[in-house]
């Protein structure tokens, strides 16, 4: 296991690449391997959507995020 997924556990990040050439990345949000949010917002390059990504797990992780 990366130290990534160590540090988010239970959650892992999946970088979804763009469907078409200048389509936009996408990222969904795994627990234990079951899709739990995916990113709604479309980003321009794979260090965005991780960046987004990240700070949505980190939310899950701190209990802002439960609902």
């Amino acid at each position: 296991m990366s130290d990534e997924n160590t540090a988010t556990y239970p959650y892992t990040l999946e970088i979804q690449p763009p469907k078409a050439p200048g389509s936009p990345y996408q990222w969904a949000i795994r627990r234990k391997g079951k899709l739990i949010q995916r990113s709604d917002r479309n980003h321009p390059t794979e260090a965005k959507a991780r960046e987004n990504g990240m700070a949505q797990i980190e939310l899950l992780l701190s209990g802002a995020g439960d609902r």
